[in-house]
């Protein structure tokens, strides 16, 4: 399948350029202790400033200004909305790792698909189908059963799901190109970055300049980490069905999930095996029923009207 073309085949260079994308978001939690002993606030800081500085250089190289020239008031508001919202994901993210919590993390993205139909019906008065509903109940009883697990709610999970199925819905207000949006997010939240990082290394309080040249570089390299896979994932899908993606998009969380298990050795209780299996039937479920509607629609024979 091809974005706009035949459906008969599969553009292999653009899965690739996708799976390449999740890849390196699902390898997220080994890049970020490598920052320690910078906070998570000092992190995430560093991370929308050096962003910002790259993807401003590199759409001036792409010639992008021009969507962003158009932007009226409403649309900056609404930028300046998804920005507090990927601000507040990413920042969630970093603490998650910084204090093991790298599985609750995963599940928080496993959890967005759900997160963003239920925002759907919630804020777009979408209407859902039989299989919709049993998906989104099968997530809300995951939450329930890690919580009684656990005994407390999978807070970090659910702001980090709702935080980015709430950007997202943002981003679908404001059909920006994937480099422009972010370079305009970027902007929003660059001055406050920069004033924080100032205050901090003023204080006394900041790494950047008195860990060494190798902790100085790792700090300005959360610009290119963001960058890169937002950079693959929109050449991707230029190429395949939004469909594809989404079942590509369950690489993140689950490479996330492994290095949590495996590499972090993060405790999997069982209640909190049944929360995660009750999430997975959930998605497995979404996604047939995605699939099923997407072929249905591509088999539907076009209209021509004079």
């Amino acid at each position: 399948m091809t974005a706009g073309g035949d459906d008969r085949t599969l553009d292999r260079g653009g899965v690739l350029l996708g799976v390449g994308a999740y890849t390196l978001w699902g390898l997220f939690p080994a890049f970020w202790p490598l920052l320690d002993p910078a906070s998570p606030i000092e992190v995430l800081a560093h991370r929308i400033l050096w962003t910002a500085v790259l993807m401003t250089a590199a759409l001036t190289l792409m010639r992008g200004w021009r969507s962003l020239r158009g932007l009226g008031p409403r649309g900056w508001a609404a930028v300046a909305a998804a920005a507090v919202f990927i601000a507040i994901n990413w920042g969630m993210f970093i603490y998650g790792v910084s204090v093991g919590l790298v599985v609750e993390a995963a599940l928080g993205y496993y959890m967005t698909p759900l997160v963003s139909v239920a925002l759907g019906v919630l804020v777009l008065r979408e209407r859902l189908g039989v299989t919709q509903w049993v998906a989104l109940g099968l997530g809300a009883a995951a939450v329930l059963v890690i919580s009684i697990g656990n005994g407390t709610v999978p807070w970090l999970s659910m702001v980090l799901a709702a935080a980015f199925g709430t950007y997202g819905l943002i981003k679908a207000m404001v059909p920006l190109p994937a480099a422009a949006g972010l370079t305009a997010e970027g902007i929003v939240l660059f001055l406050p970055a920069l004033i924080y990082l100032l205050v901090l290394e003023l204080s006394g309080s900041g790494t950047f300049v008195s860990l060494g040249p190798w902790h100085l570089l790792l700090l300005i390299s959360a610009g290119p980490a963001t960058a890169l896979p937002l950079l693959l994932y929109s050449k991707s899908a230029r190429r395949i069905p939004l469909s594809v993606l989404g079942v590509l998009m369950y690489l993140n969380p689950t490479l996330q999930f492994l290095w949590g298990v495996l590499v972090v050795g993060e405790q999997m209780p069982p209640a909190r095996w049944a929360g995660f299996g009750l999430i997975w039937v959930a998605l497995i479920v979404f996604t047939v029923d995605l699939l099923r509607r997407t072929r249905r629609s591509a088999d539907q024979p076009v209209r021509c009207t004079a």
